[in-house]
């Protein structure tokens, strides 16, 4: 995989032995993280708010193309905003596929040439280019935040990815505009709410159990105190930022814990377990930069502050 770049997850729904080791080594090439999962098990896994960027089906997955459509299906129901590919054993199109199966289907390809999947995995995942001092500062200024936040515990950051589900992790999240020359669109911080509580409550000198209010100040903090650090890094001044009256609606709908920011937009997901070495609680935080609004990386500038007065003043010095 490329060191730096934002990796994503794909679903991989392929019984064959045969194609395997191609298709784990496309992944490995591609900065994809395959994952398998048993039939029986499926319909679980797409429930939960597991993230993912696409799903690899075989025509023949459960032993048919008419069982590959029903999966196709039920994948399209509960996920429809993940692209299926389908690969195919002899026929590169999908002429011949059952109707359920085709229309279900963004793509298909056979493994002798893989050619129509890595296009269609740059068209529907990493369609956006990610600066890698945007990736890069996005985790330094979180965990710092994070790690003033929550005193004494221990950060650990997964490696950043892109989603193109829409699912809402846990209970509770944050929701802050982003609005610069180059970038307009979100960020979204969520949590579970049990885990966050037992972390605050672990910072106590008291035994009075914290509540709902002093956990959503404390995610509130957080999002403003990242923000804040964000728009000061790479959002500049506020007099040089583009101004658009044009606007989309966001739905939220608690029902199915799904977010959408007026398209099917890729996400770029960072995840940061909080755990208290104390009690061995752990906490997550999903943290989503969507921009969905209007994104131009070319454009893209790092504010980086010049260290030679503070050389000169003794404060720093080169090592």
């Amino acid at each position: 995989m490329t060191e730096g770049k934002p990796v994503s997850k794909v679903l991989v729904l392929d019984d064959s032995r045969e194609h395997a080791d191609a298709i784990k080594r496309f992944c490995d090439e591609h900065n994809l993280i395959g994952l398998k999962v048993r039939r029986n098990r499926l319909l679980q896994v797409l429930r939960s708010n597991i993230d993912l960027g696409a799903i690899l089906l075989a025509e023949q997955y459960g032993g048919s193309a008419a069982e590959s459509a029903i999966v196709a299906t039920q994948i399209d129901a509960l996920r429809p905003e993940l692209p299926i590919i389908v690969r195919r054993d002899a026929d590169p199109s999908a002429d011949g596929l059952p109707d359920a199966l085709s229309r279900a289907a963004c793509a298909t390809y056979v493994a002798t040439d893989l050619t129509p999947l890595r296009r269609v995995i740059d068209e529907y995942i990493f369609s956006i280019d990610y600066p890698n001092a945007l990736v890069r500062g996005i985790s330094e200024i979180t965990e710092a935040r994070l790690d003033s936040l929550f005193p004494g515990m221990t950060i650990v950051r997964e490696t950043p990815c892109i989603v193109r589900d829409q699912i809402i992790y846990g209970e509770v999240f944050s929701l802050i505009a982003l609005e610069s020359a180059w970038c307009r669109g979100y960020m979204l911080l969520q949590t579970r709410e049990q885990p966050l509580l037992d972390l605050i409550a672990g910072m106590r000198t008291h035994d009075a159990q914290p509540d709902f209010r002093e956990l959503n100040s404390v995610l509130g903090e957080l999002t403003n105190l990242v923000w804040g650090a964000f728009k000061n890094r790479y959002l500049g001044d506020a007099a040089a930022l583009a101004r658009h009256p044009v606007q989309v609606p966001l739905l939220v709908n608690h029902k199915q814990k799904t977010i959408s920011f007026g398209g099917e937009y890729p996400q770029l997901c960072f995840k940061y377990w909080v755990t208290d070495d104390a009690s061995g609680k752990s906490c997550c935080i999903d943290q989503r930069f969507v921009f969905s609004l209007s994104w131009s990386p070319e454009d893209f500038r790092e504010s980086v502050q010049d260290v030679g007065p503070m050389v000169d003043a003794g404060e720093l010095e080169f090592f």
